[in-house]
């Protein structure tokens, strides 16, 4: 009995160790990955993109809001934000400081659930399940006007299911997004057309990269697509892995860099999966923050993404 005790409460310990190191340390440990993506035509000098996405930012957060105010140091040509900013009505404000230099550059934004609806609590375990998204939208709202207006007034580009064209350091680079699919408030038929020719660079974003928007743009022809939403699985399996994607995204792409195209959802992404000519990339960044309701990250640090775009071949 007393052994079965010790075991008990040495697992107890373990757990609530574990539980320590998700809340309190890897939450806040942020890290920029690096990729480099070869979509622009030969000849053409490197682009840098910033993707900054989920920062579920609350007023008080200020190490997460200071960081990201700092990556302004790496003089990016490009900033894409793919939506859940905020995580309360009040902050707003707090988002466009710590933007406040990336927001002197051009940029895109779309928006996720979390900058229209406050979160709320619920069973962590229905993200096991598929009925993750019930619930999704019945919240608090959140100032969202004030958020779009705030980016838009600084000249970035609102891509709420529209296209736009924009010229950066001499490159056309044609550029599509949707409203969030997790809500269901995507207007694919809005965006949808081949690419043109005449682009240096097709570039598509969402929030929630589900299969039916992925698959759309890369059957227009998108040379990029960027999104979020997943937070990288956020509590992982060392050694494993993400468990869920919080949609219909194989694991094998919940982070990082991969390939896309038209019906990839039957093939779960490896390092070794050959992927088909003319595929699209796509990058899925695990986001900055978690929602407020669960303050936990486990072997899937908080990130922001440094995209350098170089020459095909």
């Amino acid at each position: 009995m007393r052994a079965v005790t010790k075991t008990v409460l040495g697992l107890g310990l373990a757990g609530t160790g574990v539980l320590g190191w998700a809340s309190l340390v890897e939450r806040n440990a942020f890290v920029l990955r690096r990729y480099d993506v070869p979509v622009l035509p030969v000849g053409a000098e490197p682009l840098r993109v910033l993707h900054l996405s989920d920062l579920h930012l609350l007023p008080r957060q200020r190490a997460k809001a200071a960081w990201v105010h700092s990556l302004a140091s790496l003089d990016p040509d490009l900033v894409v934000t793919t939506g859940d900013n905020i995580a309360a009505p009040d902050a707003v404000p707090a988002l466009l400081d710590a933007y406040e230099l990336l927001l002197g550059l051009p940029g895109v934004f779309v928006l996720g659930s979390n900058d229209y609806f406050a979160p709320k609590v619920k069973n962590p375990l229905r993200y096991l399940t598929t009925n993750h998204a019930k619930g999704v939208g019945t919240s608090a709202r959140l100032p969202t006007a004030d958020l779009v207006r705030g980016l838009g007034s600084r000249g970035w580009v609102d891509l709420t299911n529209r296209r736009d064209s924009l010229t950066v350091r001499g490159l056309r680079i044609d550029v599509a997004g949707v409203d969030d699919p997790h809500l269901g408030y995507d207007r694919l038929d809005r965006v949808r057309g081949a690419a043109s020719p005449e682009a240096d660079l097709t570039l598509a974003v969402t929030h929630a990269p589900y299969q039916r928007v992925l698959d759309a743009y890369a059957a227009d022809g998108a040379d990029l697509i960027v999104a979020g939403h997943t937070h990288g699985g956020q509590v992982c399996v060392p050694g494993y892995g993400a468990l869920v994607t919080n949609c219909d995204l194989d694991t094998g792409r919940v982070k990082g860099l991969s390939r896309w195209w038209p019906g990839a959802g039957s093939t779960p992404w490896t390092p070794s999966t050959r992927a088909p000519e003319g595929a699209a990339w796509l990058e899925v960044s695990a986001g900055l923050g978690t929602s407020p309701t669960a303050p936990v990250r486990l072997a899937c640090r908080p990130e922001a993404t440094l995209l350098t775009l170089v020459p095909r071949g």
